[in-house]
């Protein structure tokens, strides 16, 4: 074979797909209930928006991203993430005119050139939730209760939350000098990668995964502890919202994420069954990337989590076994004249939401009886020239082995009535 798909991509066989749609059809139906609209960005924006809005000295913007050339010379890059490119659509469009909080999800690849690992790689996807417009709270909250409430659906019990505030432009300057201070000492002992982010951004040394980073900074001042009076109110106020909802979190202050547009909130969701590169997701509050990005002072919260992380998840909690969606009934026919005749009957049933399949290979009605018992389908259907001439068909029940004749006419309504007994709502899932 000459062509191999790409280090760090993956394709997503029909063997697996319906994971991936279990967890999207999941994530969309809570999002809706929760009254998020979709959401749908190009592949690519212009380097810039992502330069400027997540930084240019992060990792992503200084090492990760893949950026090209057009034809007319054009710097563009395929989006490492989404909530820059979120709020360039939402300033372009005016969304904040057409209503004063705007709450939209997302479900979309994202491109990093990164070393490729297990749950990471280079054309990942994620889910996400964004609220543009509110600096209370109650829009941190949301965000964080639906998160919660996604893997509550999926039946993730190991998701634990874990909540910091990082401050804003009014108290985090006096914070960084404070922790850079601290820091200096034991500057030429940290890592390589610490070293270097000591003058760009010393919060994240402690978000560090060396041990001996960790070690040096275990007695670190910490943001929480050192926030002006409206981020202190901010921070009190979610831990209310959180624990009135239900929802358990722990406060640490080390979360402090790694994108320079974080004010206020930050937060993290983990997981055990992923080992040490434990995030499932996380997110806050980015009251100030409105403004960097050209337009005007618009606030905004939201989250992001990688969906191959939480399908290694449901796989290690064996929370995947139901997910795959099977064909109700197979069609078999004995011979060519019923094959084509019983394929106007196939689309029959299809048009009445029915799911099921035929043979495409003109088989003997033996191996199609095989194939029907490999789909583990509830009903096949069987016609010959007997039927044909009657109009009907057999319905072989799978599961008992009982069989019975049926007008082609109540062939749809027998089905579903089949089904309806059986608390089956017409794909077997």
């Amino acid at each position: 074979m000459k062509f191999k798909s790409i280090t760090g991509t993956k394709d997503i066989l029909p063997a697996e797909s319906f994971r991936w749609q279990y967890v999207e059809r999941t994530f969309r139906e809570l999002a809706h209930r929760y009254n998020f609209k979709e959401i749908r960005t190009p592949v690519f924006e212009q380097t810039e928006l992502f330069a400027r809005g997540i930084g240019e000295l992060t990792d992503i913007v200084g090492k990760e991203m893949y950026t090209f050339r057009d034809r007319s010379e054009n710097s563009l890059t395929l989006k490492p993430e989404m909530t820059a490119a979120v709020i360039r659509a939402y300033l372009q469009h005016n969304l904040g005119q057409q209503q004063p909080v705007t709450k939209v999800y997302y479900l979309a690849p994202m491109f990093r050139q990164e070393r490729p690992q297990k749950g990471r790689l280079r054309q990942f996807h994620q889910f996400g939730l964004e609220v543009i417009g509110s600096h209370q709270p109650e829009a941190d909250a949301e965000i964080i209760a639906m998160t919660a409430e996604y893997y509550k659906a999926l039946g993730i019990t190991q998701a634990d939350l874990k909540i910091n505030s990082v401050g804003c432009e009014k108290c985090r300057p006096a914070y960084k000098e404070k922790l850079k201070e601290f820091l200096r000492p034991n500057l030429p002992h940290l890592s390589e990668e610490s070293q270097r982010r000591f003058e760009s951004n010393p919060l994240r040394i402690l978000d560090s995964k060396d041990e001996r980073d960790r070690e040096l900074t275990d007695a670190a001042p910490l943001q929480k502890d050192n926030l002006c009076e409206e981020c202190n109110e901010h921070f009190i106020r979610l831990q209310e919202l959180l624990s009135e909802t239900g929802v358990s979190y722990t406060v640490d202050g080390r979360i402090v994420r790694g994108l320079d547009y974080y004010t206020k909130t930050a937060f993290e969701f983990i997981s055990s069954a992923l080992g040490s590169q434990d995030a499932l997701s996380g997110g806050g509050r980015y009251d100030l990337l409105a403004k960097e990005l050209g337009g005007k002072d618009v606030p905004g919260v939201g989250v992001a989590g990688g969906l191959e992380r939480l399908l290694l998840v449901l796989e290690a909690s064996d929370l995947m076994k139901d997910s795959d969606r099977k064909p109700v009934v197979y069609l078999a026919a004995a011979d060519n004249e019923s094959r084509t005749w019983l394929y106007g009957v196939t689309q029959q049933l299809r048009r009445a939401d029915i799911s099921c399949d035929t043979d495409l290979l003109r088989r003997s009605l033996k191996a199609q009886m095989r194939e029907a018992s490999r789909q583990l389908v509830q009903f096949t259907i069987i016609a010959g020239t007997g039927e044909r001439d009657r109009n009907e068909v057999t319905v072989k029940n799978m599961e008992t082995g009982e069989q019975q004749p049926i007008p082609v006419g109540d062939l749809a309504h027998y089905i579903n009535q089949q089904l309806s007994d059986n608390g089956n709502d017409g794909e077997k899932s």
